[in-house]
């Protein structure tokens, strides 16, 4: 009965995980920009990380580096111990997959063969096998056809398989991409932005979906803006702000985090004046008390006004006499002129009479 229990606490306890990425360092520079600086960050098998930021933190850049899509200036990215060739299709190859934040698909081939491009990196047949086609490449292409299907069932789409990818309805591409990425059986899968303009509906059936996906053994990171949607579905949250690690932690530590609501939300301001110190209030003392005693230096040290000369009012009155006087028309010849000028018209009208 001990020996029981002891094997069936064993059993409970969680096995350790194996660190599927390890990015170490990671910085990308596009000539003077910095847009990923000094990232660190580790996702463990079985494990879904989420990867958050306001826009244009560095986050597709990051996902960028991590898939081969670019070469980190500086830095190193592993996947289960080994470090990951600058190549996307070895990085593929290695067993790390992803989807992009625009939908990729081929729209004018089918679901099923939208399917099959991703199995690509797990077919070993080569170009003469499949222009002859013999008897090795129609077996591994059953078995290429025959997984792609199983793939379409797991995400809902087997019905759809011979539809064009373009008929299909914006949750459902996005589902196939997530297809088309399972199907080169990868240990880590790199999810961008999936939920981006679903409905709730839609987005409540991508979390089921890769919550199946985890349970498959795979490890998930994730980049979503849908903040509901990575704190209920992530084991750990990063946060990335300006091309920088924040922070990174559980969902409660990351949304209490005062940095990340101001990253988010911005700086508030703080318009209340501060109350001032009994230092700050000596100080204003002090330059007051300097301000006044220099202001009665300046007084003791201005020169006397000068009183106004007591000539000032006969230099005004000379000045008057001085002047010359206005003229003005005498009033007393205004009449006689206006007299001899009738007397001298009289005489003209009694003619004229």
């Amino acid at each position: 009965m001990t020996t029981t229990t002891t094997k069936a606490g064993a059993a409970a306890e969680p096995a350790a995980r194996e660190t599927v990425l390890d990015a170490r360092g990671v910085t990308m520079r596009f000539g003077g920009l910095t847009a990923v600086r000094d990232v660190n960050l580790t996702v463990n098998s079985g494990e879904i990380v989420g990867l958050i930021g306001p826009n244009g933190a560095g986050k597709t850049t990051f996902f960028n580096c991590l898939t081969g899509l670019y070469v980190p200036t500086e830095g190193e990215v592993r996947y289960k111990g080994q470090v990951l060739p600058p190549k996307s299709f070895k990085v593929t190859a290695a067993g790390i997959a992803r989807t992009f934040q625009n939908i990729r698909l081929f729209n004018n081939m089918t679901v099923l063969e939208n399917v099959l491009v991703g199995r690509h990196t797990r077919t070993k047949e080569g170009l003469w096998s499949a222009l002859l086609r013999g008897p090795g490449f129609k077996k591994a292409e059953a078995a290429s056809e025959k997984r792609a299907m199983e793939l379409l069932e797991f995400i809902g789409l087997a019905h759809k398989a011979q539809h064009l990818a373009k008929n299909l309805p914006y949750g459902e591409q996005r589902k196939l991409e997530i297809a088309r990425a399972l199907a080169s059986d990868p240990g880590l899968i790199l999810l961008d932005e999936p939920t981006a303009g679903m409905n709730p509906q839609e987005t409540r059936a991508a979390e089921e979906l890769i919550f199946a996906i985890r349970d498959m053994g795979i490890a998930v990171l994730v980049i979503e803006h849908d903040m509901r949607f990575i704190f209920n579905l992530c084991d750990r949250v990063a946060v990335l702000v300006q091309g920088q690690k924040l922070i990174e932690g559980d969902s409660q530590t990351v949304q209490s985090d005062e940095r990340v609501i101001a990253a988010y939300l911005g700086e508030p301001i703080d318009e209340t004046p501060a109350a001032k110190t009994p230092a700050d209030e000596a100080e204003t003392a002090d330059a007051a008390a300097d301000e006044t005693t220099d202001e009665a230096d300046d007084a003791a040290d201005a020169p006397a006004a000068e009183a106004p000369a007591e000539d000032a009012p006969a230099d005004d009155a000379g000045a008057d006499d001085d002047a010359p006087a206005e003229e003005t028309p005498a009033e007393d010849d205004t009449p006689a002129d206006a007299a001899k000028t009738a007397k001298d018209a009289a005489p003209g009208k009694e003619n004229d009479a």
